[in-house]
C-alpha cells in the first residue's frame, strides 16, 4: 500500500490545483478496500491448487478430473460475465460489484459440504457463476475515477494485491492445510474454502457502504476536485464513436486481436496458478508449508515486476512493448521449468521468471482495451475481452491434466503453453492495429 503515496509523482504538474494531489486522495479513498477485495477473489481463485492433494485423495479424482473441476469455474464465469458488466452499467458498479462478493463468499464457504465429485463440479460452476463480472467489473469502476495516464500505475496496484494473495496465501494455505487438518472434524481443504469465502461476505458490505458510484457522489472531494478530475478523464478518453456500445466495441478494429491475446496470457495465468505447487512437490518437496512458501516465490517477482512495469509504462506511453516483453519472460520461464522438473533449485528460478512474466503481464495488458472503448462499450467491451480471456482458463488446467495423466509427466504441458506465450508475444509485436501501437500521451 505505501506505492499509493507514489502514484501520483511520476509525471509533470498540470494545474496549480495540484492534479497529483487530487489523484493521490483518490486513491487513498477508493484502493484499499478495492485492493483487499481482489486479493480474497484471486486467492478464492487459486486455492483450489493447494487444496488438490487432498481434495484428490478425499474424493478419488484423477488429474483430469481435477483439471476439469477447476476449469468449471471458468465456465461459469465466462457465461455469465458480458451479461454481469452489462447489468453492473445499468445498477452501478457500487451495488453490483457488492453482489458479486456476497454471493461468490457464500458459494466459496459452501465448499465444506462437497463430499462427492458431482457436489465438486456443480459447486466449481456455481462459484465461477457468482465471481462473474468482478474483475472487468472493477476495471470498469477505475475507468471512471482516474485519468488514462494514471492507469497503468493504478492497474498494476489493483493487480499487486493478486500478487499479495499468493504471497501471502500461499503460505497461509500451506499452514490451513497442514495443520487445521480434522479440526472440528472437517479436513484441511474444507477449512481452506471456509476462510476464503466468509470474509468476502462482509467485503461485499463494506463496498456498499464505502464506495460511490460517481465522482460526483463523493462527499471527500470538494467541488472544484470533482470538476478538475471529471474534466481530465473526459479530455484523456476521447474514442471513436465506435466504441461507445458492446456492438461497437466488437467492430472496433483490434478489440477481438485483444480478445486473443488475453486467451493466450491466461492460458498462461491458469497453467501457473493451478499447477505450481503440484511443480514443486513432484520436483521432491513433500512438505505442505514449505511448498506454500516456494510457491510465493513466483507472486513476490511478479509484484516488483508489476509495480516497475506499471510506473514505466505510464512515464514512456510504451503500453504494446511491455506487454511483448514480459510475454517472452513467460515462455522463458515455462521452457526452463519444463527443462528442470526434477530439480528444485532450477525450477524454483524458472517459476520466478515464469511469475514476473505471467503476472505483470496481465495489468500491463489492460492498459490497453480503454485506448479502444468507453461508456457502455467499456462496461460490456473489457467484460467480453475478459470473457475471451478467461477461456484459457478452461482450456490450460484440462490441457495440463490430461497430458499428465496421459505421459506421467507435466513437462509436454509446459512446453505448449511455453510456445503459445511466444505465440501471444508475436500477435503484441506485429498483430494490433495502428491505435494500440502508438505511444500513449507521455505525463
Amino acid at each position: 500500500m505505501s506505492d499509493l503515496g507514489a502514484i501520483a509523482t511520476g509525471g509533470r504538474e498540470q494545474s496549480a490545483d495540484g492534479a497529483a494531489a487530487i489523484i493521490r486522495k483518490v486513491a487513498w479513498r477508493l484502493m484499499p478496500l478495492i485492493m483487499i477485495c481482489y486479493l480474497f477473489a484471486f486467492f478464492d481463485r487459486i486455492n483450489i491448487s493447494f487444496a488438490k492433494f487432498q481434495l484428490q485423495s478425499d474424493l478419488g479424482l484423477s488429474d483430469t478430473a481435477y483439471g476439469l473441476g477447476a476449469s468449471l469455474f471458468v465456465i461459469g464465469y465466462v457465461l455469465f460475465e458480458v451479461p454481469s458488466n452489462l447489468f453492473l452499467y445499468k445498477v452501478g458498479a457500487r451495488r453490483w460489484i457488492a453482489r458479486i462478493m456476497i454471493s461468490w463468499g457464500l458459494a466459496t464457504a459452501a465448499m465444506v459440504f462437497v463430499n462427492t465429485e458431482w457436489q465438486f463440479y456443480g459447486l466449481r460452476f456455481l462459484i465461477g457463476a457468482m465471481e462473474a463480472g468482478f474483475a472487468p467489473g472493477v476495471l470498469y469502476y477505475l475507468t471512471l475515477w482516474f485519468p488514462p495516464s494514471y492507469r497503468g500505475r493504478i492497474t498494476s496496484m489493483l493487480f499487486l494485491a493478486s500478487a499479495f494473495s499468493g504471497l501471502v496465501g500461499a503460505p497461509l494455505a500451506g499452514l490451513v492445510i497442514g495443520h487445521m487438518n480434522g479440526v472440528l472434524g472437517m479436513p484441511g481443504w474444507h477449512w481452506l474454502f471456509l476462510l476464503g469465502g466468509l470474509p468476502c461476505v462482509l467485503l461485499g458490505y463494506l463496498v456498499l457502504k464505502l464506495l460511490k458510484d460517481r465522482i460526483e457522489d463523493a462527499s471527500w472531494l470538494s467541488p472544484a476536485e470533482k470538476s478538475f478530475l471529471s474534466e481530465q478523464i473526459a479530455q484523456q478518453s476521447r474514442h471513436p464513436d465506435t466504441g461507445h456500445s458492446l456492438l461497437g466495441a466488437i467492430r472496433t478494429p483490434g478489440f477481438l486481436t485483444l480478445g486473443l491475446v488475453y486467451f493466450l496470457i491466461q492460458v498462461a495465468s491458469y497453467g501457473l496458478n493451478f499447477w505450481a505447487p503440484h511443480l514443486i512437490r513432484v520436483a521432491g518437496t513433500h512438505n505442505s508449508t514449505l511448498i506454500g512458501l516456494l510457491t510465493a516465490v513466483p507472486y513476490v517477482c511478479g509484484a516488483i515486476c508489476m509495480v516497475v512495469v506499471g510506473r514505466l509504462s505510464d512515464a514512456t506511453g510504451e503500453r504494446r512493448k511491455f506487454v511483448f516483453g514480459l510475454l517472452v519472460m513467460s515462455a522463458i520461464g515455462f521452457f526452463a521449468a519444463g527443462f528442470f522438473d526434477k530439480q528444485t533449485g532450477f525450477l524454483i528460478v524458472a517459476l520466478a521468471v515464469m511469475g514476473a512474466g505471467v503476472v505483470a503481464s496481465i495489468p500491463a495488458f489492460w492498459a490497453l482495451p480503454p485506448k479502444l472503448v468507453t461508456g457502455a462499450g467499456a462496461a460490456g467491451g473489457i467484460a467480453l475481452i475478459n470473457t475471451l480471456g478467461q477461456l484459457g482458463g478452461i482450456v490450460s488446467p484440462i490441457m495440463v491434466g490430461r497430458v499428465r495423466d496421459l505421459t506421467g509427466s507435466t513437462t509436454p504441458a509446459l512446453y505448449v503453453i511455453g510456445t503459445m506465450s511466444v505465440i501471444c508475444a508475436l500477435i503484441v509485436l506485429r498483430g494490433l492495429p495502428e491505435s494500440l501501437r502508438r505511444k500513449d500521451g507521455v505525463r
